[in-house]
């Protein structure tokens, strides 16, 4: 093995600082880790001139079995993130977290349960370290800014779905879409409103290892009606008929 000289080595050392190290610049630049996936905004065709996007990194959804009170053992679903704000300004972060299954056509949405989010910080971050929030508590501050060429300022949540096992468990194909990472909107003709949104692609690989989960790289930004808006949309019209 080639010997390091003492320059190589200090930059060594200070990338280890804190426990932490990061095998190249460019991961370390975007606050990811071996195990995270980077997703950088996009400009859409339907993007205003004031509009912001925070980007967001996601490691691979994963399956924890916990009792929940009320509910006895459940398999739960999970996507661990961080959000980072590159804009001018702090930036509120309401995120919305909807699991499609493509093969199932079953509608899954984030819920707040703590039993289960202790659980996931115990596997996840046992001291702490990421102060990992839930749909609700991620969004009672700004997501600060990470200036340029800085160490990203990040913020840690966890999006949980404990139906998915109940009413999807043998699905091969899902999307996760992810809203209130921009203030991008748009309202058509029936009055639906369509957000900017982050649409990211799953497979399963078999029916019965649950936590074999795999990410189909092509993210997608969109904007987009939740799919319970969608569903509730013609029921409306009918009634207005009426």
């Amino acid at each position: 093995m080639e010997r390091m000289n003492r320059r190589q080595w200090l930059n060594l050392a200070g990338a280890q600082v804190g426990g932490l190290y990061f095998g190249s610049s460019l991961l370390a630049q975007q606050g990811g880790d071996f195990n995270e996936r980077a997703i950088e905004p996009r400009i859409h065709r339907e993007d205003k001139s004031d509009i912001w996007t925070l980007h967001f990194n996601f490691k691979d959804p994963r399956v924890i079995t916990v009792d929940v009170p009320g509910r006895g053992t459940k398999v739960v679903w999970y996507l661990l993130y961080k959000v980072i704000n590159r804009t001018n300004a702090g930036q509120k972060f309401y995120p919305d977290f909807e699991l499609v299954t493509l093969d199932k056509h079953t509608v899954h949405s984030d819920e707040i349960l703590p039993s289960v989010e202790d659980a996931i910080k115990r596997r996840e971050d046992p001291t702490n370290r990421l102060d990992i929030k839930n749909s609700v508590t991620i969004s009672k501050d700004d997501i600060p800014v990470t200036k340029a060429d800085s160490f990203p300022r990040a913020v840690t949540g966890v999006a949980i779905w404990s139906d998915v096992y109940d009413r999807a468990k043998d699905t091969n194909r899902f999307s996760i879409f992810v809203t209130g990472l921009s203030n991008g909107w748009t309202m058509d003709d029936d009055k639906v409103i369509r957000r900017k949104t982050l649409q990211l692609n799953f497979q399963k690989l078999g029916d019965e290892n649950q936590s074999d989960i795999r990410w189909v790289d092509n993210p997608e930004w969109r904007y987009r009606a939740s799919a319970k808006a969608e569903k509730k949309e013609p029921e409306k019209k009918e009634n207005d008929k009426k």
